[in-house]
């Protein structure tokens, strides 16, 4: 077994394509740190490398093989969502806001209870890290909101021409469903080849994603590294959602 990779200040992380995961009884564990230092969140988005830990727990960093990818296209809105998004774009009151309060989407994603899990990897530090990704540029918020009121979104990371997604959460039906259904939109429109969902779960699998190897993800994703297709300031509306209808 070769050692876990212990990153400190100025430790450049290891290239997740260099032999086998440190620890075969740990895979896709890829390094570990005491802190997320200032831009080594930044470098690990653009070596397909995340943070995933709980409070207490050193940072770990992940590179996990399969890896979990939504291709914008292949979006599975089923007729119950279609339902929704009609009546969704339908209320004068609803509105689909991008970037316009990013703290409060990632509070949400933070303390929303989910099935099977007791407290939530998104610690203080995570919030700090990735507002500060957001006030570079590079993290984005999609709020669903009815008569003022947020009830669902979620947050993803953006470098180059690649989306990875990060967390969603929903207080109504179907929330969450809305603010990835206009992502994949929108990312249809700007061309990305597909959104990062990082680690395989059912739920993910019914929404069209699917698991590619980490060798093809990190070819698609210096490829994307080189592309500007996106359109900056990220900017969106409901009415994107009738893609789908």
């Amino acid at each position: 077994m070769s050692q876990i990779y212990w990153l400190g200040l100025d430790d450049p992380f290891p290239n997740p394509l260099d032999g086998p995961d440190p620890d075969p009884n740990v895979p896709g564990l890829i390094a570990v740190s005491e802190k997320i230092y200032p831009g080594q969140l930044s470098a690990a988005y653009q070596l397909g490398i995340f943070p995933w830990y709980s409070d207490n727990q050193p940072v770990l960093w992940w590179s996990p093989d399969p890896r979990m990818v939504l291709k914008p296209q292949d979006f599975k809105c089923s007729e119950s969502l279609k339902k929704s998004i009609r009546q969704f774009c339908s209320d004068p009151g609803s509105q689909i806001l991008v970037d316009a309060d990013f703290g409060a989407v990632v509070r949400a994603c933070a303390t929303s209870k989910r099935k099977d899990q007791d407290g939530t990897w998104i610690t203080h530090e995570i919030m700090a890290a990735y507002t500060q990704l957001h006030e570079q540029g590079h993290a984005h918020s999609i709020a669903v909101i009815i008569q003022n009121q947020l009830i669902g979104g979620l947050y993803c990371v953006s470098f180059g021409g690649m989306v990875f997604g990060e967390s969603m959460f929903s207080r109504q039906t179907d929330a969450s469903k809305l603010a990835l259904a206009a992502l994949c939109a929108w990312c249809k429109q700007q061309e990305v080849a597909m959104i990062d969902c990082q680690q395989e779960t059912k739920h993910l699998s019914t929404l069209g994603a699917a698991p590619i190897s980490r060798q093809a993800f990190l070819e698609s994703l210096q490829t994307s590294l080189n592309q500007t297709n996106i359109e900056l300031p990220w900017d969106f509306k409901k009415e994107i959602l009738n893609d789908w209808l």
